[in-house]
C-alpha cells in the first residue's frame, strides 16, 4: 500500500503538486490521468525518493520514502518516462548490474534476470546491444529491471510514449499480466490507455486530485444518472402523448423531441432522474409505452458520458476555478492596495493639520511675547 499525505512540489513559487492526498491499495492498476503539466511525473518522482517534497510524506508499505528510503524502495519498481539504460551493455550485462545494484543476493541473481526476461519477452534479443534495439524494446528492458526483485508496487511514467501502435498493444498487454502480481501505477495523457488498462484512475489537474475512482463509475460521476436515446416511428405530436403518459414519466427529464433525414422517424432523448425509486426497469417501461401506443421503437441506446467528456469536464472546471481565485485574490490585492493608500492619505492629512496647528500655537505664543516686551 501507498500512502501519499498532503504532498507538495513548490519550485519558487510556482506550485507543481498542489496539498496533494491519496491511497492506493493493493492488487490493482491505478492510471494517473492528465494533461501535459498536470503535476503527474513530479508526483511519481516524490512517491519513488528521486524528488524531495515541499511538505508532506510518501509511506510505501509503511515505509517513510525520505526517512526510511532503503526500506521504502524495496518495495518499489520504477521505470521513468525515458528508461534509465546503459546502452553499451547488452540486455543480460544490463539487467545483471541492474540486479546488483537492488541488492539481489547474489546466488539468487541469474535465475532472477531469466525471470524477468521471461516475463518482458526478450528472450531473442537478450544477448544484443541495447542500442540496436527498437523503441519497443528498449521500454521492455526497463521493464525488466522494474520488475528485478519482485517488488509489490511499480510505477510506470508514461510507458507507451512514443511506441507505434503494435508495440504499445504488447505494452499494454505486458502491463496487465504485471498487474496479477503487482500493485501497478501508470501515468497517461492518453484516455484510451487508461480504460483499457486501469481498474482504478485518478484525475490530477493543476498538481490537484479532482476525482478518483473506477473508468465506469467516473463516466457517470458527474451527472449521477444515464440517459436513453430512442429512434421512433411516430409523429411529434403521437411521441409526446406517449411519453406524458407513461408509468415511469416522473423518473424522465430534459425530454427532447428531435426530427431526423426520415421524415416519420423521429429521435427522442431524456434523462433518468431519480431511477432507484421506481424499482423497475424503466426501459422496459419505455419499451412497452410505446408498444401499447403501436408506435415502434427501432433503437434503444443508453447515453451517458465517456471518459473523454469527464477527463474535460474536470480538467476545464480547475483550470475556470484556478482563474477565478486568482481574479478574487488580484481584486484583493488591489483593495489592499487602496485602502492603504487611504491610510496614508488620512495620516498625511492629519499630520498637515497637526503641522498646521502647532504653527498658529507657535505663532501665537510669539505674539503674545512681543506684547510682553512694551
Amino acid at each position: 500500500m501507498i500512502e501519499v499525505k498532503n504532498l507538495v512540489k513548490d519550485y519558487g513559487g510556482r506550485v507543481a503538486v498542489d496539498h496533494l492526498t491519496f491511497t492506493v491499495e493493493d492488487g490493482y492498476i491505478y492510471g494517473f490521468l492528465g494533461p501535459n503539466g498536470a503535476g503527474k511525473s513530479t508526483t511519481m518522482n516524490m512517491m519513488t525518493g528521486y524528488l524531495g517534497a515541499t511538505s508532506g510524506e510518501v509511506l510505501i508499505n509503511g515505509h517513510n520514502i525520505l526517512e526510511e528510503p532503503e526500506e521504502a524502495k524495496r518495495h518499489i519498481g520504477y521505470l521513468p518516462e525515458i528508461p534509465p539504460l546503459y546502452t553499451d551493455m547488452t540486455v543480460m550485462e544490463y539487467l545483471k548490474f541492474a540486479s546488483e545494484l537492488k541488492k539481489i543476493p547474489k546466488k539468487e541473481r541469474a535465475a532472477e534476470v531469466e525471470r524477468v526476461v521471461e516475463i518482458t519477452r526478450l528472450e531473442d534479443v537478450k544477448g544484443r546491444l541495447i542500442r540496436n534495439l527498437s523503441k519497443g524494446y528498449k521500454q521492455r528492458v526497463g521493464l525488466a529491471q522494474a520488475i528485478l526483485g519482485m517488488p509489490s508496487v511499480i510505477i510506470l511514467d508514461e510507458p507507451t510514449v512514443g511506441l507505434d501502435p503494435k508495440q504499445i498493444i504488447e505494452i499494454r498487454d505486458l502491463i496487465k499480466e504485471l498487474g496479477k502480481q503487482h500493485t501497478v501505477i501508470l501515468s497517461s495523457h492518453i484516455l484510451s490507455e487508461v480504460r483499457a488498462v486501469c481498474d482504478r484512475v485518478m484525475i490530477l489537474a493543476h498538481g490537484k486530485l479532482v476525482a478518483s475512482d473506477t473508468p465506469e463509475n467516473l463516466e457517470t460521476q458527474l451527472t449521477g444518472h444515464h440517459g436513453m436515446e430512442l429512434l421512433v416511428k411516430g409523429s411529434r405530436e403521437q411521441i409526446f402523448d406517449i411519453v406524458n403518459t407513461l408509468e415511469c414519466r416522473a423518473y424522465l427529464d430534459h425530454i427532447l423531441i428531435e426530427d431526423t433525414d426520415v421524415e416519420e422517424e423521429k429521435r427522442v432523448s431524456f434523462e433518468l432522474v431519480g431511477t432507484e425509486g421506481y424499482g423497475k426497469d424503466v426501459r422496459e417501461c419505455v419499451f412497452y409505452g410505446f408498444a401499447n401506443a403501436y408506435c415502434p421503437i427501432l433503437r434503444m441506446a443508453e447515453q451517458k458520458k465517456t471518459l473523454e467528456e469527464v477527463f474535460l469536464e474536470l480538467t476545464e472546471s480547475e483550470a475556470q476555478d484556478e482563474k477565478e481565485q486568482e481574479h478574487a485574490d488580484e481584486q484583493a490585492e488591489g483593495t489592499g492596495r487602496m485602502e492603504s493608500t487611504g491610510m496614508m492619505e488620512n495620516s498625511q492629512m492629519e499630520n498637515t493639520a497637526d503641522n498646521m496647528e502647532d504653527s498658529q500655537i507657535t505663532a501665537k505664543k510669539g505674539d503674545e511675547e512681543h506684547e510682553s516686551d512694551f
